[in-house]
């Protein structure tokens, strides 16, 4: 008999901390922790790779096979920035496949595709790259002689993007290129 005051006390004050619980996670809405050096909730707003690496057009399994990653040589960006930068006329003239913003530009880590990759175009030879019409460029917002080293978001999602690649179209991992630098 004495205990069910007890059981009646302890429900009553779980109920009280949950009511109250609850009431405070909704004063504080619906806003993500402040990011450190990686936060887990602005990693999980990015879309996922599988879903980044289709293309408009049809995509063949002996299409590519080799991969290179570069930095932009720029402090921030995203495909619209880049382009203008660079002073090409459109982003359709970017000159890689896929651009990984470092939350200067874009989301830290968000993997954009170029007009290059949603049409399988390859790319063309210039006097920084001398890889062939087989040659997957990505490239990565940073600027190693600075202060814009890549982030560990960029480089996280660089290895998931290179892995993805490398399964879906039978790329050797001895013909993945990286930059010097590379962590």
């Amino acid at each position: 008999m004495s205990e069910q005051p007890r059981v009646a006390k302890v429900l009553a004050m779980l109920l009280i901390s949950m009511t109250g619980g609850a009431i405070l996670l909704m004063a504080l809405g619906n806003n993500p922790p402040s990011a450190g050096p990686f936060c887990l909730s602005s990693y999980y707003c990015l879309n996922p790779v599988e879903e980044v690496i289709v293309s408009q057009a049809a995509q063949h399994r002996n299409r590519w096979n080799c991969i290179e990653v570069y930095y932009s040589g720029t402090k921030a960006g995203n495909i619209e920035q880049l382009t203008s930068l660079s002073g090409l006329a459109s982003p359709e003239d970017i000159n890689c496949h896929f651009v990984i913003c470092n939350g200067l530009g874009g989301n830290d880590g968000q993997i954009q595709p170029t007009e290059k990759w949603k049409r399988q175009w390859s790319i063309i030879p210039n006097q920084a790259w001398y890889g062939s019409s087989q040659t997957i460029r990505i490239c990565i917002v940073a600027d190693p002689t600075q202060i814009t080293r890549p982030t560990d978001s960029q480089t996280k999602r660089a290895e998931a993007l290179i892995e993805s690649l490398r399964r879906n179209f039978d790329i050797d991992p001895d013909t993945i290129y990286f930059p010097s630098d590379w962590q």
